[in-house]
């Protein structure tokens, strides 16, 4: 009752949070919105949604390699909602949240806290390299050429054996258990495509709110090198404003400096209502499922455990990892 009772006060605290960042900017999110075609808005928010998806298939692949297999809405209710947590000051919010429920559908605290930190190396390494890829030609983007170095690093630590120490090096200092196995190879390359395809999908909303579709590559680099400068700034929630300034930074000199912050700022809205989207849309299902269970017994509890690739009932839904009924 009390893991509950904290779980909802967090999501409040939370969605309190994304509230305030709303608000804060409201009179311009408006004015910005405005001025753009609202079939603009729309496919830019539906484009942020599919990338979210993609990545969201890149994070189960992660999950199921390190040997928690769980079918794709149960991924998102983890992952989805769980992730609220990033707009509450301080990066230990998401990794609780999501850890939390994943203990509720069979994946141990180390493996969801590995998955969540490989797919942010994962994700962070993607980005960094498309930026690169991209934008070398703009002069604000050289003045951050460092960024590059850790391209190369990334790739090293990706090595199975380089992760997996790396890894349990983490689990150590948050005092959980090792990993019981090394990810293999092949799970890396299909999460880092899957990751890849999201990225190149979250161009396209940059190019729908830029109005323009030669945009797309330069949309492209400019939001991967926005991301990865705010969440490397890990002391602001979510990247507020540091993902915004950036953002600006290398489009205002392309399409003027009231339209990049224009873009900014609505790009923000649509990750922020995706978010909430994702989440919800992700806590129904799951809702769904967890009713199907209960209502076809023990019994399919076990089925549902041996299509995971687990001999107990660790894996069903709201269950804990003896088995028996959270409380």
């Amino acid at each position: 009752m009390l893991r509950r009772l904290l779980r909802v006060l967090l999501a409040l605290v939370a969605l309190g949070f994304l509230g305030y960042g709303l608000a804060s900017t409201w009179n311009e999110t408006t004015a910005a919105v405005g001025a753009m075609s609202p079939w603009a808005v729309l496919g830019a928010f539906a484009a942020v949604l599919l990338g979210q998806f993609f990545m969201l298939v890149a994070w189960r692949e992660i999950l199921a390699g390190l040997g928690t297999r769980v079918p794709l809405r149960i991924a998102g209710r983890i992952m989805f909602v769980g992730q609220l947590g990033k707009y509450i000051p301080g990066a230990v919010w998401a990794y609780a949240a999501t850890m939390d429920l994943g203990r509720d559908h069979g994946s141990p605290p180390r493996r969801t806290f590995a998955t969540m930190s490989l797919g942010l190396v994962i994700s962070l390494g993607v980005a960094i390299s498309v930026a690169a890829a991209t934008l070398g030609r703009l002069e604000a983007v050289r003045e951050a050429w460092y960024l590059v170095l850790l391209v190369p690093a990334i790739i090293i630590c990706l090595h199975p054996k380089v992760l997996t120490w790396g890894l349990n090096l983490a689990l150590r200092v948050a005092r959980k258990e090792p990993l019981e196995s090394v990810l293999p190879g092949r799970t890396v390359v299909v999460a880092v495509a899957w990751t890849a395809l999201g990225w190149l999908v979250y161009g396209v909303h940059i190019m729908l709110l830029a109005g323009d579709s030669g945009l797309y590559v330069i949309g492209t680099g400019a939001y991967a090198f926005a991301w990865a400068t705010g969440i490397l700034t890990v002391v602001v929630p979510a990247g507020v404003g540091v993902r915004e300034g950036a953002l600006v930074l290398v489009l205002g000199p392309v399409i003027g400096t009231p339209a990049a912050l224009a873009v900014a700022i609505v790009s923000r809205l649509a990750f922020t209502l995706a978010d909430a989207a994702a989440a919800g849309i992700a806590f129904l299902l799951g809702r769904r499922a967890d009713r199907r269970v209960d209502r076809q017994g023990p019994s399919s509890a076990s089925v549902y455990a041996d299509q995971n690739g687990s001999g107990s009932t660790a894996l069903t839904p709201d269950r804990n990892l003896s088995g028996s009924p959270e409380a």
